[in-house]
C-alpha cells in the first residue's frame, strides 16, 4: 500500500528543479502545452531504465564500480553540455513556433528521455529511496516496488506537465521581444552547462 509519507516525499523530490524540469518549461515556452507533454513524457520514460536497476539489483553494480558509474556519468554531463552549446547557438530556439510535427514530437520525447537515462545519480537514488517504503510482509517486494516506481512515474509525468502548462501560460508576456528571446537562449544555455558541471563533479 502507498502511504501518505511516500507520497509527501515523493512530490518533495519530483517538484526540485532539474534537467528535467528545465527541458519542459524550454518547450512549453517555445512550442506550447503540447510540446511540454511530449517532454514530460521523455522525462518520465528516462525513469524507467533507473527504476528497472533498481528492482533488478542492478544499482549495487552503479554503486560499487567506479567504472560503470564514471562512464555513464560523464556521458550524462557530455549531452548536458551539448543540450548548453546547442541552446546557445540556435537563435532560433525561443521564437514561438505551437507547429509540432510527429517527427518534432518524437525528438522532443527521445532528447527528454536522454536527459534522465543519462543521470546515474538516479539509479542510486532510487536504490535509497524505494526500499525504505517496502513494507515486510504486506506483497513480494519486487511487487511493490514495481508499484512505487509507477506511482512515482505517474506523479512525475503530472508535475512535470503542470510545469510546462505554467510555463505556456506565460509565454507570450516573456517571449514576445526579441530581447527577452536573447536572455532567455542564454540563461538555459548556462543553466544546461550548470548541470553538467554539476554533475560532474558529483561523487556517488
Amino acid at each position: 500500500m502507498v502511504s501518505i509519507e511516500f507520497l509527501f516525499t515523493s512530490l518533495i523530490v519530483v517538484l526540485v528543479p532539474g534537467a528535467g524540469v528545465l527541458c519542459t518549461v524550454t518547450a512549453g515556452l517555445t512550442q506550447g502545452r503540447i510540446a511540454s507533454l511530449h517532454t514530460a513524457l521523455g522525462c518520465t520514460i528516462g525513469i524507467v531504465p533507473h527504476l528497472l536497476a533498481t528492482v533488478l539489483g542492478l544499482a549495487a553494480i552503479l554503486h560499487t564500480s567506479a567504472v560503470a558509474f564514471q562512464v555513464l556519468k560523464f556521458a550524462g554531463v557530455a549531452y548536458l553540455l551539448y543540450l548548453a552549446y546547442a541552446t546557445w547557438r540556435d537563435r532560433e530556439a525561443f521564437v514561438l513556433d505551437e507547429t509540432v510535427t510527429r517527427s518534432g514530437a518524437l525528438n522532443l520525447i527521445l532528447k527528454s528521455m536522454l536527459i534522465n537515462t543519462l543521470n546515474p545519480k538516479l539509479t542510486i537514488f532510487f536504490m535509497a529511496f524505494l526500499p525504505q517504503f517496502v513494507v515486510p510482509g504486506a506483497a513480494p517486494g519486487v511487487l511493490q516496488l514495481l508499484g512505487l516506481s509507477a506511482v512515482f512515474m505517474a506523479m512525475t509525468f503530472v508535475v512535470f506537465v503542470g510545469y510546462g502548462c505554467l510555463a505556456h501560460a506565460f509565454r507570450q508576456g516573456v517571449v514576445e521581444s526579441p530581447r527577452v528571446q536573447a536572455w532567455l537562449r542564454r540563461g538555459f544555455s548556462g543553466a544546461f552547462a550548470g548541470l553538467g558541471v554539476q554533475l560532474a563533479l558529483s561523487d556517488r
